[in-house]
């Protein structure tokens, strides 16, 4: 038989134990509460990833060419022109656009060569000449033109399909040419377009360098 004492250790032995085994009891418990929260890290990352990806596909891409726009021939003539145009056409009527070329090379230029989209000719027809009686009938006086070549391509000489190309020329070494077009409105409104100046279908150089291509606007 235990003595009080005895028997005093051993209840508090049993008073420890049990609130032992309850810390044991609520660890075990609360372990799947932890769950939810490994769970979310997953949603979280395909949340950013879906951000990232519309991020990436919205991204802009190339800048579309403007209308009326000429791609650019494969090679570029070296020698060096300075180029200038001057539209005067009327806002509901006709008119000209004057290019004036200025070789600033001592090289002869055998043919000039301007060249634009064929399209233009909806809302702005470009000729060397007007037509005329005179031009027309058979038989008719010899006319003197400065204008070498007319063309809507493709041609046989390498005009791409879609431009129109006027020859003018010679351009002589240092020398500058006047070149009048005459334009027939056939559409109201503004209406710009790109002009390329060349020489034996390559593009001659600005005196930056760069190709001797010009964006024209005609109010």
């Amino acid at each position: 038989m235990s003595s009080p004492a005895e028997r005093r250790r051993e209840g508090w032995k049993g008073a420890i134990l049990v609130p032992a085994l309850v810390v044991m009891l609520t660890g075990c418990l609360a372990a799947p509460s932890a769950s939810p929260t490994v769970t979310v890290s997953p949603s979280a990352s395909a949340t950013a990833t879906s951000t990232l990806s519309a991020s990436a596909s919205g991204s802009p891409g190339p800048t579309p060419e403007p209308p009326l726009s000429l791609a650019l021939p494969d090679r570029q003539d070296p020698r060096a022109v300075m180029v200038r145009v001057r539209p005067d056409v009327a806002a509901t009527g006709d008119g000209e656009i004057i290019v004036v070329v200025e070789n600033q090379t001592d090289k002869r230029i055998h043919e000039l060569v301007l060249r634009w989209p064929t399209e233009l000719r909806d809302t702005l027809y470009l000729a060397p000449f007007e037509p005329s009686e005179q031009r027309i009938r058979e038989f008719g006086p010899p006319l003197h033109q400065d204008w070498t070549s007319w063309v809507d391509g493709p041609g046989e000489r390498g005009e791409p399909a879609g431009t129109t190309s006027l020859g003018w020329g010679p351009l002589m070494p240092n020398a500058t040419l006047t070149i009048p077009i005459l334009a027939t409105r056939r559409a109201a409104g503004e209406v710009a377009f790109d002009l390329q100046v060349l020489a034996d279908q390559r593009l001659l150089t600005l005196p930056n360098g760069s190709p001797a291509e010009l964006r024209v606007s005609v109010p």
